[in-house]
């Protein structure tokens, strides 16, 4: 039996709280890493193939985004949305916020590794009669996946981090529910420990895996 008091009891009795924030904050990562995963590939190509006006366009979101904090986002997101009309739940709203700021690092990653490759590859693709789609899948992600996989783990982490802004809009995510957990046994050192705990083991987890996928589209030397 644990005994009444101890850290271990407290951790028992608040288990499912704690696993209710750890999914929540594996959720929400997740998604912020994947859909802004796929609208950063979606500005980094108009910030490199588009026209002068849609890259003007997206050049400044990209700017604005990147040079606004995170925590003002989250806010602006759940805050400002509210006062035009569109309704979101808390977790919705953070969301969005994470995607936005995830989606501008992916385009900037993306955008630089496309412009380092040689323009004579696109050139020849487009002699032998592929499409702009083709070239792209077939020539020159491959070869931009090397460059950018290493800055896009680096993102991924930074969304795991960034998730913890989203308790000051009542997101019960890992950080939150260990507020809560706190204000009830005052254990703070302990379950904060425990929380830095946690999203280390998330973000090594994603370092791991990051690691591992380098390894796998590396060239052979």
């Amino acid at each position: 039996m644990l005994e009444q008091g101890t850290l271990l009891y407290e951790i028992w009795v608040s288990r499912w709280a704690l696993l209710q924030g750890v999914g929540a904050t594996v959720l929400i990562s997740l998604l912020a890493i994947l859909l802004g995963t796929v609208l950063g590939i979606f500005v980094g190509l108009v910030l490199v193939y588009g026209r002068w006006v849609s890259r003007f366009a997206v050049r400044t979101y990209v700017d604005f985004v990147r040079g606004t904090p995170v925590f003002v986002l989250v806010l602006a997101s759940y805050y400002l949305l509210t006062q035009i009309g569109i309704q979101l739940t808390a977790f919705q709203a953070g969301l969005i916020a994470l995607v936005v700021f995830c989606s501008t690092h992916v385009g900037e990653n993306l955008r630089g590794a496309l412009q380092s490759l040689p323009r004579g590859q696109s050139e020849a693709a487009k002699a032998i009669g592929l499409t702009f789609p083709q070239i792209f899948v077939y020539v020159l992600a491959p070869q931009a996946l090397r460059q950018a996989l290493p800055a896009w783990i680096n993102t991924a982490t930074e969304m795991v981090k960034a998730s913890t802004l989203l308790s000051a809009i009542s997101v019960a995510e890992l950080l939150l529910v260990t507020r809560q957990i706190v204000a009830r046994n005052f254990m703070t050192f302990e379950f904060y420990f425990l929380a830095g705990l946690i999203y280390f083991l998330i973000n090594y987890a994603i370092e791991r895996a990051g690691k591992a996928a380098e390894r796998r589209v590396a060239l052979p030397s």
